[in-house]
C-alpha cells in the first residue's frame, strides 16, 4: 500500500468516525416535536424568565426623601438637636464637618419621610412598571442615610418598626414585586453601644467585633478615614453568626420577615470568602433570593460570591461614550468582553445605573437632551436589571453629595413631564421586549456606530440597537449576524416608527448626532403573509 493509499484510507476512517459522532444539525424548521437544540436553547430563556432577578426593573428609594410622613408633628421628638428637620420644598446642601460627631451636618438633617410614606407611593412605583423596590438602609442609626448602623436588627424609629417591614414586605408581594434592603455589613456607627463599649473597655464582649488598637489613628479601624465607620471584624466567629450565618441572622431574619433580597454596601471590602458565604446563607434561608454587591471593580470574577454586581463597568462606558470619550467601536468592544468574561447568566442579575445616591444625578451629570436620552437607551437595552433613583424619572438634577438626596418632587409626576413620559416609554419598551429582558448579547459589525443585538433563541425576539453618539451625521452600513432575520424585510424602530430594510444581514442606516435606532423585525407585511412561519 503506498502513502497515498494509506492517507487516503485514514481520511476516510476519521470521516466516518466524525459521522458517527456528529450531532444534527438544529434545522429552526417549526416541527410539531421541535428540534431538540431548539428546545434546549428555549428552555435557557425561559429558565432565565422564569427567576425574578433577571432583567429586573429596580426602584432605589431613600426612605428619608421619597414621601412625606402622614403625622410629621407626632415624629419631630425623634430629630433632636443637633439633628435638623427641613421643610419638603427645602433642597439639601453641603454642611460644615461637626469635630464632636466626627461627622458632616448635612448627614444628620432629616426630610421625616418613613417606611408608612414609602408604602403610600407604592401605587407610583407599580404604575411605573417596577419589579424591585430597594431601599436605602433602614438599620438604627444616627445619621439620615443610616449607613452608620447601631444595631443591624432593629430600625430607626424615624422610619418605623420590624414590624412597618413585614407590612410593606406583604404590601409589595401583593403587587407582584420584590423587596430588597441595604445591608451595611462592612461597618457600623461610632456611636452604636457595642462599639462604645468595645473601644472603653478592653474586656468587653465586643473588643474582638472591631479592630481597636494605637496603631490606628482614631482608635480604630474605619472605612476610607471616615471616623464615624468603624469597621466589623468578619473573621470573628460570633461576628459572621450575628450578621448571616446564625438561624436568627441579620441576613436570615429579614428574609423570614418578607424582604426577598440584599444589597450590599461596599462589599469589595467584604471579599471573596465572606460574600460567598453570605449569599449562601442567603439562598439557604430562602432560594431564589438575590445578593447585589456594590463592587465598583471589573465585575469577572465576583461570582458566585455574589448573584449580581452594581455595574459600575459598564455605567461608565456608558457615559463616556455618551459625552463622547469613548470611542463606539471600542465601547462595544469593551461591552462584548465583559459579557463573555462575566457570563450573560450574572450580569442579567446585575444592576445596571446612570445616578444612585452617591452619584451625580443623570440630569445633572448629562445635561445635553440628546446625550442624556441615548445612555437611558442603552440602560434600557444592555444585559442587566436597569436601577432606577427615584426622582429621576421627573428628571430632578442634583449635583455632589447631598444634592443629589433631594425630597422626591411628586409635583413633576405627570405626563406633561418630558422626561417622566420618556422614561414610562423606555420601561414599556423592555417590558415588550423579551430579548431585552433575557436575552444575550452580540456585537453588530461597525466602524462608526455604538451597534449591538440582543437575541434569543426566536428570530422576531431580536432587537438591534444602533446609536451615534458623535457631533456629525453618520452614514454607514452595518453587519447583523443573525441567520434568522429575513432579506429584504423590514426592521422597525420602536422609539419612532421608522422602517429599514435588512439587506443579506446588512443594514444601511443614516443617524444624525444623538440618535438612537431599536430595531425589531417586521414579521409581516400584511395579508397574512410572513417569511418567519416556518422560522422560529
Amino acid at each position: 500500500m503506498t502513502k497515498t493509499q494509506r492517507q487516503m484510507l485514514a481520511a476516510a476512517a476519521a470521516s466516518a468516525t466524525l459521522t458517527a459522532n456528529a450531532q444534527p444539525v438544529a434545522t429552526h424548521v417549526n416541527t410539531p416535536a421541535g428540534n431538540r437544540f431548539d428546545e434546549a436553547a428555549a428552555g435557557v430563556y425561559a429558565q432565565r424568565e422564569a427567576d425574578w432577578r433577571n432583567g429586573a426593573l429596580v426602584y432605589q428609594v431613600l426612605p428619608d426623601r421619597f414621601a412625606p410622613a402622614a403625622d410629621l408633628d407626632a415624629k419631630r421628638h425623634l430629630y433632636p438637636a443637633p439633628k435638623v428637620l427641613r421643610r419638603w420644598d427645602e433642597l439639601p446642601q453641603r454642611g460644615t464637618y461637626l469635630d464632636s460627631a466626627r461627622l458632616w451636618s448635612h448627614e444628620i438633617q432629616f426630610w421625616g419621610g418613613d417606611l408608612k410614606s414609602v408604602a403610600s407611593k407604592l401605587d407610583h412605583v407599580q404604575q411605573l412598571g417596577a419589579d424591585v423596590l430597594y431601599l436605602n438602609p433602614i438599620h438604627l442609626a444616627y445619621t439620615n442615610h443610616k449607613y452608620d448602623a447601631f444595631d443591624y436588627q432593629a430600625v430607626s424609629p424615624e422610619f418605623g418598626t420590624r414590624d412597618d417591614v413585614k407590612a410593606l414586605a406583604k404590601n409589595v408581594d401583593a403587587r407582584g414585586m420584590k423587596l430588597v434592603l441595604d445591608g451595611v455589613f462592612n461597618h457600623m456607627g461610632r456611636n452604636a453601644p457595642k462599639f462604645k463599649d468595645a473601644l472603653a473597655n478592653a474586656q468587653s464582649p465586643w473588643r474582638d467585633w472591631f479592630y481597636i488598637g494605637p496603631q490606628y489613628q482614631s482608635g480604630a479601624r474605619v472605612w476610607w478615614l471616615a471616623e464615624n465607620l468603624p469597621e466589623i471584624n468578619l473573621e470573628n466567629p460570633a461576628v459572621r453568626a450575628h450578621v448571616y450565618a446564625g438561624q436568627d441572622s441579620v441576613v436570615r431574619s429579614y428574609l423570614r420577615d418578607g424582604v426577598d433580597g440584599w444589597r450590599l454596601d461596599v462589599a469589595v471590602d467584604i471579599g471573596f470568602e465572606q460574600l460567598h458565604a453570605l449569599t449562601q446563607a442567603a439562598h439557604a434561608e430562602k432560594p431564589g433570593s438575590l445578593v447585589v454587591g456594590e463592587i465598583a471593580n471589573y465585575p469577572k470574577e465576583w461570582f458566585p460570591a455574589v448573584d449580581g454586581v452594581m455595574n459600575f463597568t459598564l455605567r461608565e462606558i456608558i457615559l463616556r461614550v455618551a459625552d463622547r470619550r469613548l470611542e463606539p467601536a471600542l465601547a462595544v468592544q469593551m461591552m462584548d468582553r465583559m459579557v463573555r468574561e462575566s457570563g450573560t447568566e450574572n450580569l442579567l442579575k446585575s444592576w445596571l445605573m446612570l445616578d444612585n445616591h452617591d452619584t451625580p444625578r443623570i440630569a445633572t451629570a448629562l445635561p445635553d437632551v440628546a446625550q442624556r436620552r441615548l445612555a437611558q437607551v442603552l440602560q434600557f437595552t444592555l444585559p442587566g436589571a436597569p436601577n432606577l433613583y427615584y426622582g429621576s424619572e421627573v428628571g430632578m438634577p442634583g449635583g455632589d453629595d447631598p444634592e443629589m438626596r433631594a425630597p422626591m418632587r411628586w409635583d413633576q409626576v405627570n405626563d406633561a413631564n418630558p422626561t417622566y413620559a420618556w422614561t414610562k416609554k423606555l420601561i414599556a419598551l423592555r417590558k415588550a421586549q423579551r430579548a431585552l429582558r433575557v436575552g444575550d448579547f452580540r456585537t453588530v459589525t461597525s466602524h462608526k456606530l455604538l451597534a449591538f443585538e440582543r437575541h434569543t433563541d426566536r428570530a422576531r425576539d431580536t432587537v438591534v440597537v444602533v446609536a451615534n453618539p458623535g457631533a456629525t451625521t453618520v452614514s454607514e452600513t452595518v453587519m447583523v449576524a443573525n441567520s434568522k432575520l429575513m432579506n429584504v424585510w423590514s426592521m422597525v424602530d420602536q422609539l419612532s416608527g421608522e422602517k429599514v430594510k435588512i439587506t443579506t444581514g446588512l443594514l444601511d442606516l443614516t443617524l444624525p448626532p444623538g440618535a438612537v435606532r431599536v430595531l425589531v423585525p417586521e414579521l409581516s407585511p400584511g395579508g397574512g403573509y410572513s417569511a418567519y412561519k416556518r422560522v422560529q
